[in-house]
């Protein structure tokens, strides 16, 4: 009895705390997302030398071998100048 009961409220704590690291966890991957897409954005304005809103193919090769963001990006994509 005692027993059974102490178990169920240590099996109810551990499921509320796994339910509380999900959403934590699900919501630190969103603000990593949004940080992570101000960060491209950042990046692509630098490489639109143009100002055109696009991005060419010229502005991106040189870009990857001119600057370290956006090769370190390609890099994590396991992209090299040689697949552009």
């Amino acid at each position: 009895g005692v027993l059974n009961l102490i178990v169920a409220v240590i099996v109810d704590t551990f499921a509320e705390n796994r339910e509380k690291d999900v959403f934590q966890k699900a919501k630190d991957l969103e603000v990593e997302e949004v940080e992570q897409k101000k960060v491209l954005t950042r990046i692509f304005n630098k490489i639109d030398e143009d100002r055109s809103g696009s991005i060419s193919f010229p502005e991106l090769k040189r870009a990857a071998s001119k600057l370290a963001e956006f090769r370190h990006w390609l890099r994590v994509m396991d992209i090299d100048e040689q697949d552009l």
